[in-house]
């Protein structure tokens, strides 16, 4: 499989272009996936630059670069810090995160990220976490399932929706994909079936691999880790994710009122290099349907 065929990279030169790379300078690619950033982000280094990838995913590292430049770290970008330390690096000038699920990630049937498919409820990004989707299903009780689909699937019927799966489990385990859509399908808004599954996997998703908490522990680090001028450019996909990037960039923090000092001055990491949120133009979201719901943040450390 080819790193095209693997994930085409969404927001490619507006992300990397938000970088402004310096050739010498030192970049982190913390979602490499199938490559397509990290190779843009090589195209513009020098001999003397350097480039760090994460990916916790397996097939994602199969995809890995040989270039002397180039170093990919198999684990998840929530421990940005820790693995860099490994390399002895404490400062870095940009880093670029393309959040969420992979293209391939929702393509194999056996993952169980996406609706289309049946599969095995699994939903693991890092596929020797212990936790998976089978158990939130299947373990998880009303009122845990009833919170996740609230807050990470911004779900109105989390409750009866959760009531359906505690009920129906009761008869036997969830297994399956499609097992678990036969089940909640009946309770979908009309005409909005497609949106509403997509918000149960979701939450299922999030859940499985903590995925906001593992982003603020990312940003929270990007801001110890970037020198000053240091850029960072983060692609996101739901609101969820948006919301969290665009309060830590505007106010150094994930809620709240912005803070100020003793002299009314704002107190924050970052600046932002773009006011208004990049999104991809017509062409790209025509020859990439994953495209559509992306935004594009980009800061520069204070």
């Amino acid at each position: 499989m080819t790193s095209s065929e693997y994930h085409i990279p969404v927001l490619l030169n507006s992300s990397v272009e938000g970088l402004d790379i310096k050739p010498d300078g030192t970049y982190v690619d913390v979602t490499f996936g199938g490559g397509g950033h990290s190779k843009e982000i090589l195209k513009r280094l020098s001999s003397k630059g350097r480039l760090f990838g994460f990916d916790q995913d397996e097939d994602a590292q199969n995809n890995s670069i040989g270039d002397e430049r180039f170093s990919l770290i198999p684990e998840n970008f929530g421990y940005i810090e820790n693995y860099l330390a490994l390399y002895g690096v404490n400062k870095v000038d940009g880093i670029l995160a393309d959040l969420g699920v992979s293209s391939h990630q929702f393509n194999q049937k056996d993952r169980g990220f996406s609706i289309r498919f049946e599969g095995d409820l699994d939903m693991r990004m890092d596929q020797s976490a212990s936790l998976s989707a089978i158990q939130v299903v299947n373990e998880y009780d009303e009122e845990q399932l009833a919170s996740i689909f609230r807050q990470y699937g911004e779900l109105k019927n989390a409750w009866r929706l959760s009531q359906t799966i505690v009920l129906r489990r009761s008869e036997g385990k969830i297994k399956t994909t499609q097992q678990l859509i036969g089940l909640i399908e009946d309770l979908a808004p009309k005409k909005k079936m497609n949106q509403f599954l997509a918000q149960v996997f979701q939450a299922i998703r999030i859940e499985v691999n903590q995925e906001l908490e593992v982003l603020k522990q990312f940003l929270l680090a990007s801001s110890s880790l970037l020198g000053k001028g240091g850029r960072l450019s983060v692609i996101s996909y739901h609101s969820l994710e948006d919301r969290l990037v665009k309060n830590f960039i505007k106010k150094g923090k994930f809620e709240g009122e912005l803070e100020k000092d003793f002299y009314g001055n704002v107190i924050r990491p970052f600046k932002e290099v773009n006011r208004k949120v990049i999104i991809p133009n017509e062409e790209e979201i025509k020859q990439n349907s994953r495209a559509r719901s992306a935004k594009l943040r980009i800061a520069e450390k204070l």
